[in-house]
């Protein structure tokens, strides 16, 4: 099996596992839906095909990034920073939904949106295309941190929103 394809398989694979994660961590109870959200929030339906698109483009910039990169340290890199984005991905699902503390999440939101720009600086040294396609994740990130934002607002005095 050639290098592109073990990497397309291997990026797909994690991809697949951040999703899963992320889907098994996120409750839409009663809870969610007391919450007091934006008139702008998207239809809770659109989060699914939203996410796995932005996943499936991540994987195909790790894909590319990967047989791009020119030696071992380039793809060490790589892998580090691709980590440590899943790491804060389903971190945030699960302060969020789980833990039911949005005022923290929208904290790690900002952690998890320097992690997105951490991916396109270092798939910018060895792929433009790979940097361009975790663009649409950078800006989703960021339209869910200012959601993250207008929940803690509309919903304040709550202590840390556990009680809705």
């Amino acid at each position: 099996m050639g290098l592109a394809v073990s990497a397309v398989l291997v990026a797909g694979a994690a991809a697949l596992l951040v999703g899963f994660a992320n889907g098994f961590a996120t409750r839409t109870d009663a809870w969610y839906h007391a919450l007091r959200q934006p008139a702008w929030k998207p239809p809770d339906w659109a989060f699914g095909p939203i996410w796995a698109t932005i996943l499936a483009l991540a994987a195909g910039a790790a894909a590319l990034g990967w047989v791009a990169s020119p030696g071992a340290a380039d793809r060490l890199l790589l892998l580090w920073a691709f980590g440590l984005n899943a790491a804060l991905n389903v971190a945030w699902s699960v302060i969020f939904f789980r833990l039911r503390r949005p005022d923290w999440a929208l904290a790690e939101v900002g952690l998890l949106w320097l992690s997105v720009l951490l991916l396109v600086a270092v798939l910018a040294r060895v792929s433009g295309l790979a940097a361009a396609l975790v663009l649409p994740y950078l800006a989703w990130v960021g339209v869910a941190g200012l959601l993250n934002l207008r929940i803690v607002r509309l919903n304040p005095g709550r202590a840390g929103l556990r009680g809705l």
